[in-house]
């Protein structure tokens, strides 16, 4: 059995120490972001060093793609339409309170239709009762579901009792449904659909699930859906696959008042996983739209999800609704999902990687939080509403586009501890390294990608460094003086890449003065729309942008910025000149960071 993954980024023992311990309808529409030009250079990512946690092992070094780490994971069984055959269906018909077939394998008590050997079943009519699968422990089930209507008056529409593999398939061109009791005097068996074995849903047709008792659909082991259009209302979770829920296609809805997906398996590491590679999933969740013990890997598909009422929705106060949320990982590398959460957007107590897909997220608190770290290689994170927009121990962007917005921290670097939480900024003198606040060992790493940050609280915030080597940055930081666009307890390196920073003065920071690559601060103030503009002596524009807000200083660089003086300039008509590697006068630290 492999040990249950947690992938850190290489930290002193205080942090990690702090780490271990810790271990829904469409997202609000973005606003506009003010578009930036900056000048461009670019350097070669630096990959953190993976390290082990506690009684968790990292088997997958620093890679956090889906492929990886599903590599490290169980195989879900899937139960293709080429194992079985059509032609071979023997009819079950329902009627009522009662059903008739002719198959040695099906019997019938009252309205209990009950199927005890392997074959291939049709399933057509209407049962006031149940379907109960007790099968071979080896015997492969299948039941097409051909317009058929079952509601139960105790327990499940349908159970699988004993099997090995059971399909649930949709005949093309037609409707069914199934309703559980809102009773059952079985406290296991609590879903409209329950099986305890693997169960696959394929096909066409359509299937309406009602879980009034509890659950929709739920199985003790795997659950995968290849096809069909299925829609489930749940009074808990929607659909519940222990082992691990698979989507590779189709169309899925789920209303529930639990979970919407989730795979609870934590006593097999290789297990507990949500994997979506294709269709189209739509999730209202009173908890968690997707949630899992293990894994959520994400490579295909569209997945819409609100959970707790939306991000901006009020929630008890032992209350987490989070739109994605996972134990050890998860991976966002393809398809597009969208998220409005009450709490977190997307959160996992080990690594998030976002390594292709298109997300967005509207969240109540912060928009993508890991307790590890946060790996950026590819695709597009916007998150349009957040208390705190990107927030981890380890936090490193080397390509894609990132668009961030917050009430507090755009970008925090945090291991989440009241010890290393007082926030700081530049000194005033040349260095720009924060004043009085420890350096705690975070990191935030720039490498490559667009970044854009529209942030009340701090812009770019570490409790320990802050290192850029490449990439196109632009924060549009606090209005008031508590923060500041640019923010670390361990100073601020760039090395490649353009930066452009506009925030207030009162903790104004700037990169350390023996920066590899130049740069040069300024106060100038100005208001929302103005457009502020850097040149060289010769009047070359070194960068330019729109301000989103209010601002009262600016910090540039780019490889087009060299030694000498530049002068900054706003369409309101301020205009001042300053010296490159010059930092503000009587910035200083202070105050708390969230």
């Amino acid at each position: 059995m492999r040990n249950r993954r947690i992938i850190l980024s290489t930290l002193p023992l205080a942090a990690l120490a702090l780490i271990v311990s810790g271990c829904s309808v469409a997202a609000a529409s973005s606003t506009a972001t003010p578009t930036a030009v900056v000048s461009t250079a670019a350097s070669a990512e630096e990959t953190p060093t993976a390290q082990t946690a506690a009684e968790t092992v990292s088997t997958t070094g620093g890679d956090l793609s889906a492929v990886t780490l599903a590599s490290a994971n169980a195989d879900i069984t899937v139960v293709r339409d080429d194992e079985w055959s059509e032609a071979d269906a023997e009819d079950i018909t329902l009627s009522g309170s009662s059903a008739s077939s002719g198959a040695s394998g099906v019997s019938v008590t009252g309205s209990t239709v009950t199927i005890s050997a392997a074959g291939v079943y049709r399933l057509t009519g209407t049962l006031d009762g149940s379907v109960v699968v007790a099968a071979p422990e080896d015997a492969q089930v299948v039941l097409i579901l051909d317009g058929a209507t079952i509601t139960a008056s105790s327990g499940p529409a349908i159970s699988v009792t004993s099997a090995d593999d059971v399909v649930l398939h949709l005949a093309g061109g037609t409707s069914s449904s199934v309703t559980d009791a809102a009773d059952t005097a079985d406290a296991d068996a609590n879903a409209a659909i329950y099986s305890t074995a693997d169960l696959t849903i394929s096909g066409d047709g359509s299937l309406t699930v009602s879980g009034i008792g509890n659950d929709g659909i739920a199985t003790t082991d795997d659950l995968a859906i290849i096809g069909g259009t299925v829609s489930v209302t749940a009074v808990d979770d929607g659909l519940r696959g222990k082992d691990a829920v698979l989507i590779e296609d189709g169309a899925v809805t789920v209303d529930a008042g639990g979970d919407g997906l989730t795979s609870d398996q934590a006593d097999d590491a290789t297990k507990g996983v949500v994997q979506i590679e294709g269709g189209f999933v739509d999730i209202t969740a009173g908890d968690d739209a997707i949630a899992a013990s293990s894994d959520v890997l994400i490579t295909g598909g569209t997945v819409t999800g609100e959970a707790g009422g939306g991000a901006s929705a009020a929630v008890a106060q032992d209350a987490s609704p989070r739109g994605i949320v996972a134990d050890v990982a998860i991976a966002l590398d393809g398809g597009t999902v969208t998220l409005s959460a009450a709490d977190d957007g997307v959160h996992s107590n080990g690594t998030i990687g976002i390594g292709g897909a298109t997300v967005t997220v509207a969240a109540g608190d912060d928009g993508v939080h890991a307790d590890a770290r946060v790996a950026i290689t590819s695709g597009a994170l916007t998150v349009s509403q957040s208390n705190e927009a990107l927030e981890s121990a380890a936090i490193s962007i080397s390509g894609g586009t990132v668009d961030l917005t917050s009430d507090d921290d755009g970008v925090n670097a945090s291991g989440g501890s009241s010890s290393s939480s007082s926030s700081s900024s530049g000194t005033g003198t040349s260095s720009g390294t924060g004043g009085g606040m420890s350096n705690t060992g975070e990191t935030l790493e720039i490498s490559g990608g667009t970044v854009t940050v529209t942030a009340e609280g701090d812009g770019l915030d570490s409790n320990g460094t802050i290192a850029i080597t490449g990439g196109e940055i632009v924060v549009y930081g606090p209005t008031g003086s508590g923060n500041g666009a640019l923010d670390s307890n361990g100073g601020i390196t760039i090395s490649g890449g353009t930066l452009l920073a506009l925030g207030s003065a009162g903790m104004a920071e700037t990169p350390e003065a023996d920066s590899p690559q130049a740069w040069v601060a300024a106060s100038l103030s100005g208001s929302a729309g103005d457009v502020v503009t850097v040149t060289d002596a010769s009047g070359t524009v070194i960068a330019t942008t729109t301000a989103a807000k209010q601002y009262a200083t600016v910090v540039a660089s780019s490889g087009a910025v060299t030694s000498g003086t530049y002068t900054f300039t706003s369409s309101s008509g301020s205009s001042v000149t300053a010296e490159t590697g010059t930092a503000f006068a009587g910035g200083m630290g202070g105050g708390p960071r969230h």
